[in-house]
């Protein structure tokens, strides 16, 4: 006899007979379990029939996904991967028009299983589907349902990485190019040909070109202006991807074009602030669309000025006329050479410069390089009362107490730049954009000038002398970093947060966290620490439960990053047993229990792991190397191979999923999530108990005991 770890009970389906119940042994062949539920129907060739999920996955059970079989899971016999394809390959050549769209209905849908996406691959079906594309007139005519479907074949068998994007012909290019802007109406056609754009673009260096020649942004550009978020992400999502393959030469040619459609305009008004929530796969093309964006900067952030040409230099001459001589000419001042020369470096000192005799001596750092100029000259420019103001105030100020605007923006402008992680690639997991970046044509810019008026302010505040300014600067950093991470919607917004972000209230903010982490280190303190710790672990402890129990939409991903395919997974209430399984979109609240088909016992799980150690992170791919990716990757192990893996949606979802797991298990809960709760909670409940000793000094030692006493007369004798 099989140890029981190695039955499931299932029900199988067969169409015109009744289900048949049975125990299948895991550690038989496959074939031989087929060969058994054919022999129980009578049915001959059991090597051309396999047996599915009869959910609506409809995936096949092969030996390498076996183990995902459950206790009370109903399974169907249907025909093999290879007759299915067979007969799907021969059925979407058919004659009969409706015979050929149930066809193309039917490979859509079986395209998701990979097993049935190499069996069809291998009859060239891929080949058969772009033919059909490029010579299927009739689909423009009478057919956008059989082209639909056909284009959702397609993408769903590109997703599984087994053909190279490298195969593909320029007719097949032009036709899908065509498709973009001939079917704008039809939702489902124009969603499947962006994607298949983008795929092309992100997947091969050659298609770039091909594809950057049949479409260009002011053909994707109005299908942002309508009203469907999808087509306006998947739009983005092809911007961003000809943006980011764009050689170097060509990506400032395409932001100017970008900029001349008003795309950043376009992108405001239709999708920041349209009367509609952003979804996290918009979030995401815009954050994208952001970084590449301030990725512009990266060349003058690079860039060393020359100190002897002399047009970089004429911008140092015309930031000292516009502070000191704004009525005259650059060149007319009067005077021998040596007062002239003289006059100069009082004014570069005055400018705050480091090298007050050559100043371009000051821009040879990279970064931030020529890029700080760039900011000094657009603020004396384009906020020029400001910028008189700021460098006038500071040249009366005694010599020790001056805030040097010179030096200030060129520090400013190399923190900004780290900020907003100018020249790197954006992260494939990341949503964090900021709209107030949309609002602007030069956002950048009037991001520094902002802030260079903050750090001046700032300067003031904390009577700050030379020997501080590195301290100046840290503070000013975190006054930024603070207003945005509250996501303000515009400049406006974003200077407002910096109002309320003065010098003294940034002290407040550091007090109050000091008080939580640093103080109460006397030794009472801490013994109570240590007697209420428990408390708050099982408090936190009770908190992860009840997530698990809430349940999480977990996103598949592959080697395209965008997958519209959702799984869901939650704990039952008695803690017993996890719930999982596939859904077909994403969910606007909890999924109930008995909607998800496949139950995995608590008792049976083995181990948690994380990161590398996962099952799914240890195969091959470019995204499974991905380095955010790997943070957010953990799985289950039950049985003897059996595993359940996961890639959560960010990293609050990964500390509260592996700590209520070790939580399961009997395990310490050891993410930094909990690290931090524990720390607020205890702090949180410390204060409270301490409340009657407030202003009273806790001693850091208990009292010493006293001597006893020469005799005990006074103590009271009852008798």
């Amino acid at each position: 006899m099989p140890p029981p770890a190695d039955i499931v009970k299932v029900a199988i389906e067969w169409p015109g007979a009744f289900p048949k119940l049975m125990e299948i042994d895991q550690k038989k062949p496959l074939s031989s379990i087929i060969k058994e539920v054919c022999d129980g129907w009578s049915l001959a060739n059991h090597d051309q029939f396999a047996l599915q999920h009869a959910d609506s996955s409809n995936f096949y059970i092969t030996e390498k996904n076996r183990n995902e079989i459950k206790n009370g899971a109903i399974l169907r016999l249907t025909t093999s991967p290879a007759q299915n394809a067979q007969q799907l390959h021969e059925r979407i050549q058919s004659s009969s028009m409706d015979a050929k769209l149930e066809a193309l209905k039917d490979l859509a849908n079986y395209s998701r299983d990979v097993t049935f996406a190499q069996e069809f691959i291998n009859l060239d079906g891929i080949s058969l589907l772009t033919q059909m594309v490029e010579s299927g007139t009739e689909f423009i005519s009478y057919y956008l349902d059989m082209l639909s479907f056909t284009l959702t074949a397609f993408v769903e068998l590109m997703d599984h990485g087994i053909v190279s994007w490298d195969t593909f012909s320029v007719a097949f290019i032009k036709k899908i190019a065509s498709y973009v802007n001939k079917f704008a109406s039809d939702i489902s056609i124009l969603q499947r040909s962006l994607a298949i754009l983008e795929s092309m673009v992100l997947n091969s260096h050659d298609l770039y070109q091909k594809v950057a020649q049949e479409i260009t942004t002011g053909q994707l550009i109005p299908h942002l202006q309508g009203t469907d978020q999808e087509i306006q992400t998947y739009t983005i999502a092809v911007i961003n991807a000809l943006f980011l393959k764009a050689p170097d030469d060509k990506r400032q040619e395409m932001a100017n074009i970008l900029a001349q459609k008003q795309l950043r305009s376009i992108i405001l008004t239709h999708v920041i602030r349209a009367q509609r929530a952003i979804n996290n796969e918009m979030a995401h093309q815009l954050y994208v669309l952001q970084v590449l964006t301030f990725n512009l900067l990266e060349d003058r952030m690079m860039t060393k000025m020359d100190p002897q040409d002399q047009a970089q230099r004429d911008i140092i001459f015309e930031l000292r006329r516009i502070a000191f001589d704004a009525e005259s000419e650059p060149n007319s001042s009067s005077g021998s050479m040596e007062k002239r020369k003289s006059m100069y470096t009082r004014d570069y000192k005055k400018l705050g410069f480091i090298n007050h005799v050559n100043p371009a001596m000051d821009f040879t750092q990279t970064p931030p390089g020529m890029l700080a100029l760039d900011n000094m000259l657009y603020f004396a420019k384009h906020h020029q009362d400001a910028y008189i103001r700021i460098v006038l105030e500071n040249s009366s100020r005694e010599d020790k107490h001056e805030c040097p605007f010179g030096r200030s923006s060129i520090e400013l402008t190399k923190m900004l730049c780290e900020i907003l992680k100018v020249g790197e690639l954006p992260s494939e997991t990341c949503n964090d954009f900021h709209p107030m970046f949309f609002t602007h044509d030069r956002s950048f810019e009037e991001f520094f000038c902002i802030c260079i008026q903050l750090l001046n302010k700032t300067w003031k505040e904390m009577r700050a002398t030379s020997e501080d300014f590195n301290k100046v600067m840290q503070v000013v950093k975190e006054q930024i970093m603070r207003a945005l991470t509250t996501k303000p919607s515009s400049l406006d917004q974003f200077k407002s947060k910096l109002q309320n972000l003065s010098y003294t209230e940034i002290l407040k903010i550091r007090q109050s966290e000091r008080m939580n982490q640093e103080d109460f280190q006397s030794r009472p303190i801490l013994e109570l620490k240590e007697k209420i710790q428990p408390e708050i672990l099982e408090l936190i402890k009770q908190q992860r439960l009840n997530r698990l129990v809430e349940g999480t939409c977990f996103r598949k991903l592959n080697s395209r990053r965008r997958q519209d395919k959702f799984w869901y997974c939650r704990l039952s209430p008695n803690h017993k047993v996890l719930h999982y399984g596939d859904l077909e979109e994403s969910p606007q609240g909890e999924v109930p229990h008995d909607s998800l088909q496949d139950k995995l016992p608590v008792a049976d799980i083995k181990a948690v792991v994380t990161g590398k150690d996962c099952p799914h992170m240890k195969e091959k791919g470019a995204l499974k190397q991905n380095k955010e990716v790997l943070e957010l990757a953990f799985s289950i192990l039950y049985d003897s191979s059996g595993q359940l893996n996961f890639i959560a949606p960010d990293k609050h979802e990964y500390c509260v999923w592996t700590d209520g797991l070790n939580a399961l298990l009997g395990k310490d809960m050891l993410s930094d999530l909990t690290r931090n709760d524990l720390d607020t909670l205890l702090s949180m409940e410390i204060k409270l108990r301490l409340l009657d000793l407030e202003n009273i000094q806790i001693p850091d030692a208990p009292p010493p005991i006293p001597k006893e006493p020469s005799n005990y007369d006074f103590v009271y004798d009852c008798n």
